[in-house]
């Protein structure tokens, strides 16, 4: 699963990217690659544990992206379905 924080985005105001670069909406601004590695769950990161960003901004989020999030990690192999879900 991504983090409902992250998206991608091919410009910043008057400038435009050859390539989207990752955003984090819980803080309004672009992120390094290798912070995006985290975002996206890449080689075993998490990031539901391992950002502190995510972890800061967790409240922030409504029942509709949480319900949505657990939803893709089901739908992607998620270790076990969440209570209340029809897997």
């Amino acid at each position: 699963m991504t983090c409902p924080f992250l998206d991608y985005r091919d410009s910043a105001g008057d400038r435009a990217f050859d390539t989207a670069r990752a955003y984090c909406t819980a803080v309004d601004r672009f992120v390094q690659p290798m912070r995006a590695d985290v975002c996206n769950d890449r080689y075993d990161l998490d990031h539901a544990s391992d950002c502190e960003i995510f972890l800061a901004h967790e409240d922030e989020l409504d029942e509709a992206e949480l319900e949505e999030a657990e939803l893709d990690e089901d739908e992607t192999g998620g270790e076990e379905p969440t209570e209340g879900s029809d897997a």
